[in-house]
């Protein structure tokens, strides 16, 4: 007979991630028992609604996964690095969406979407890696496209919302925003540079080769998830919006896949929804994707350069499907055949 509830631990749950992470468990009905809330010490003392209960926010100790059986953490690479080994010792099947175990051979790298069979590998170190919220919409329209034809090359700007840096971030777009506006002194200290009205071609630190830490494990993590060498090359790019990562993506095939086989294969992809209407002008916004579950995808065009290539926009709402959705979709594919 099936498990009716499972004891949960949310490592992170304050932070945006987290709370997303809280909220989508109640909205798809996810089966809890025991709900353990984890987050720095500034939260302490606060408490969260959870399906009309009140739960108390704690700090990471020894000892504190003990009963848990399944823990997500959001709460940066330095705490899971420290706290998921703990976790998966006391008996948890962590879901990390960090960077820290991502390129581990013995960790899977899971969009439920594409690969979600790699869920079965859990067991070698009871660790999920969550992927980049930019690779997880990309990979979901490439996988659908694939069906057609191999890639032999993938080119990718992406326009990541500042939601991606984290709450302080977007306080630090809506300050600066209303200085601008009352001409009054600007704060900065998140990024580099003012967010407001900019772009800045910089996620993440820069690596020796000239790419950013970003860039690099969107190429990394994409062959991973694919399973298959994907050459490809990466431009990530902040850009003022609160919600939403946007991405102009060029894929170049081994054979051709015309504009009207591609929207054939992506109106029929899971997780994903076709919006490419140009004489209506709709065409994918971060606007129209941010709190929605679906990768959209649009401006589909064949690409004159090259004989087999596809030029495309895709959007995703980067804290919901690039974070939060795709960690308990995994967690509700673990509990209805893994666990």
């Amino acid at each position: 007979m099936p498990k009716k509830s499972w004891n949960i631990a949310i490592v992170g749950v304050t932070g945006a991630v987290g709370c997303e992470l809280l909220k989508i468990l109640e909205e798809r009905k996810f089966p809890v028992g025991s709900l353990k809330l984890f987050a720095s010490e500034d939260s302490l003392g606060k408490t969260l609604t959870y399906d009309g209960h009140d739960f108390p926010v704690d700090s990471l100790k020894k000892g504190c996964f003990k009963g848990s059986e399944i823990a997500f953490f959001s709460a940066g690479s330095t705490i899971s690095k420290e706290f998921v080994p703990q976790a998966a010792e006391a008996g948890a099947v962590v879901i990390d969406n960090t960077a820290q175990f991502r390129m581990d051979k013995d960790v899977p790298l899971v969009v439920p979407e594409v690969n979600a069979h790699a869920i079965a590998d859990y067991k070698k170190r009871r660790i999920i890696a969550n992927p980049n919220c930019s690779t997880i919409q990309l990979v979901v329209v490439l996988k659908a496209l694939m069906k057609k034809a191999p890639i032999k090359r993938v080119v990718v700007s992406t326009y990541q919302s500042v939601s991606g840096a984290g709450i302080e971030a977007m306080e630090e777009l809506s300050k600066q925003t209303v200085a601008l506006f009352s001409n009054t002194k600007m704060e900065q200290k998140v990024f580099p540079h003012r967010i407001a009205f900019n772009c800045i071609p910089h996620i993440d630190v820069f690596l020796e080769d000239g790419y950013s830490k970003e860039e690099s494990k969107m190429m990394k993590e994409t062959s991973k998830i694919l399973e298959k060498e994907v050459p490809m090359t990466a431009t990530t790019v902040r850009v003022p919006v609160f919600y939403s990562h946007s991405e102009s993506v060029n894929v170049e095939f081994t054979s051709k896949i015309t504009r009207e086989e591609a929207f054939a294969l992506l109106r029929n992809a899971e997780g994903v929804e076709l919006v490419d209407n140009l004489s209506e002008n709709l065409y994918p916004l971060a606007t129209d994707a941010a709190g929605e579950d679906p990768v959209y995808v649009g401006r589909i065009r064949e690409d004159k350069s090259v004989p087999f290539g596809l030029n495309m926009w895709i959007v995703a709402d980067n804290i919901r499907k690039g974070a939060a959705l795709n960690a308990v979709q995994i967690a509700e594919i673990l509990i209805q055949k893994y666990l």
